[in-house]
């Protein structure tokens, strides 16, 4: 389904994932494969079913130096596309010092370590989203 953006937004490309035909689950598993292969350190997966409709999954990883957080995110993107999840947008690869992979299922942080614990990802999405019933609406 198509989503129309208005205002500014109507200016700024909009990623829709095509369906890739593989579960998450299993593109999950083989992402996290390849973040050991690489070095990566303190992967984290986060399963966002219920906190958010951004994706599936959030893994969160760091790289050791910004040379090293661009490599890694380089190899992902590179085996992702080789496993047919050809339209994945890439981001930050300019400095390194925080890459993002989006697959439109999976969301993928590659963080230099300073970056990763000032932004800490983990603790915000990690925490239990507050029903409807226990949130406050002021009018």
């Amino acid at each position: 389904m198509p989503i129309v953006l208005e205002g500014e937004l109507a200016h700024v490309p909009h990623f829709e994932p095509e369906p890739q035909g593989q579960d998450s689950e299993a593109v999950v598993t083989e992402i996290l494969e390849w973040l050991d292969e690489a070095k990566a350190e303190d992967i984290v997966t986060i399963n966002l079913e219920g906190k958010s409709s951004v994706g599936d999954f959030m893994i969160i990883a760091s790289g050791r130096s910004a040379r090293h957080v661009g490599a890694v995110a380089d190899q992902i993107r590179r085996k992702l596309k080789d496993c047919g999840q050809g339209n994945i947008q890439m981001e930050g690869a300019e400095n390194c010092d925080w890459v993002i992979l989006d697959t439109g299922d999976i969301i993928i942080h590659i963080f230099r370590p300073e970056v990763r614990e000032f932004y800490n990802l983990e603790k915000m999405w990690q925490a239990d989203r507050p029903s409807d019933a226990d949130r406050e609406f002021v009018q």
